[in-house]
C-alpha cells in the first residue's frame, strides 16, 4: 500500500491555503478542498475561497461546484472523494486533502454511516412542515420517534433535526438505527497534519481576514444573497451577521465585531475537534520543510 492521502487541517485563518499551495506544487498534485461552504459557487468572499490566481496555480476539486439550492451532505462528499482518489493515484503516490470542515475530513478518513439518501418528496414535505410548524414542533416529533437521537442532536440546528425526521419518515426506522460509527478501512495510507499557532496570532489573523473581507465587498455579496437567506448553505458565520445588519438589527460595526467573535469561537471549536485525534501531527504553518520531511519520511 504505497498510496498516501495527505490531510492538512486546522482552524480558520491559521494559514492552510498558502502552505497547501506550496506543498501541492512541491509534489505536483492537485488540492482536494474540504470546506463545506467553499463548494458553493456564490460564496466567494465570505468563505475566503481560493482566488482565481490560486486556482490557476494549482488545480482544485470541490471549489465552486454547487449552486446554493443544491442538496449536499458529508456522505455525498465522502462518496465523491473516494471515486476521485483512484484517478489521482494513477499519476502520483500522493493526494492532498485540505480544509477545516470537521465532518468532511472525518467522512473521508473514517467513513460515514450508510444513511439512505432522502428522496425529493420526503425532503420537500419536511421543508414545508418546518416553514409551517416551526422547529420546536419538529423537535417534539423527533423526541417521540427517536428519543435517543433527540438527546444527541443540536436542537437549534434545523437541518440536523429535519434530516433525522426525513430518515424516520422515509424508512420507518429511527435515525439512531443507522448510526453504527464503524470505521471503514481505506485502501491507502493517511497522514494527518494539524496546523496551529498561538491563540493571539490566530485571533489577529481572523480580525485581519474579516477586515479584508469587508474591504473586498462582503456586505455587497450578502446583499445579493439576502433573498436566499433561508437556505442552509447561508446559515453560516459571515453571512448571518451581515443579514442581521441588513435587517436593521445591528449597525455595520456591530455586525463586523460579531463576525470576528463568532469566527474566533468557530476556530476554538475546530481545534477542540481536531485535537481529539491521536493520529494528528501538529506543526506551525511556517514549518513547511519540517512538514514536507514528515510526509516523505512517514
Amino acid at each position: 500500500m504505497n498510496k498516501t492521502l495527505i490531510v492538512i487541517t486546522g482552524p480558520t485563518a491559521v494559514g492552510k491555503t498558502a502552505l497547501c499551495l506550496d506543498i501541492a506544487k512541491q509534489f505536483g498534485i492537485p488540492i482536494i478542498n474540504a470546506d463545506s461552504r467553499q463548494i458553493y459557487r456564490e460564496l466567494k468572499i465570505g468563505t475566503a475561497a481560493p482566488t482565481e490566481e490560486q486556482l490557476r496555480q494549482v488545480r482544485h476539486y470541490f471549489v465552486g461546484t454547487l449552486g446554493l439550492e443544491d442538496y449536499y451532505s458529508a456522505s455525498m462528499y465522502e462518496e465523491q472523494v473516494m471515486q476521485l482518489l483512484p484517478q489521482l493515484f494513477q499519476t502520483s503516490d500522493y493526494a492532498l486533502l485540505t480544509g477545516g470542515s470537521m465532518m468532511y475530513i472525518d467522512a473521508v478518513c473514517n467513513g460515514i454511516d450508510d444513511i439512505p439518501t432522502v428522496d425529493d418528496d420526503t425532503r420537500n414535505t419536511l421543508k414545508q412542515r418546518l416553514a409551517n410548524e416551526g422547529l420546536e414542533a419538529l423537535c417534539e416529533e423527533l423526541r417521540q420517534l427517536d428519543p435517543e437521537h433527540y438527546e444527541l442532536v443540536d436542537r437549534k440546528n434545523p437541518r440536523r433535526v429535519v434530516h433525522a425526521l426525513e430518515i424516520c419518515h422515509m424508512t420507518g426506522r429511527t435515525y439512531t438505527s443507522f448510526r453504527t460509527n464503524a470505521r471503514k478501512d481505506r485502501p491507502f495510507r493517511i497522514i494527518k497534519i494539524g496546523l496551529n499557532r498561538e491563540r493571539e496570532i490566530i485571533y489577529n489573523r481572523i480580525n485581519e481576514r474579516v477586515d479584508q473581507m469587508m474591504h473586498d465587498g462582503l456586505l455587497d455579496e450578502a446583499r445579493s444573497l439576502y433573498p436566499l437567506r433561508h437556505l442552509n448553505a447561508l446559515n453560516t458565520v459571515g453571512y448571518k451577521e451581515m443579514f442581521t445588519h441588513i435587517d436593521g438589527t445591528w449597525t455595520l460595526d456591530e455586525a463586523v465585531e460579531r463576525l470576528k467573535g463568532n469566527t474566533r469561537r468557530y476556530a476554538r471549536k475546530q481545534l477542540t475537534w481536531f485535537k481529539r485525534d491521536p493520529e494528528m501531527a501538529w506543526f506551525s504553518p511556517d514549518e513547511k520543510q519540517m512538514i514536507i520531511n514528515h510526509i516523505i519520511g512517514h
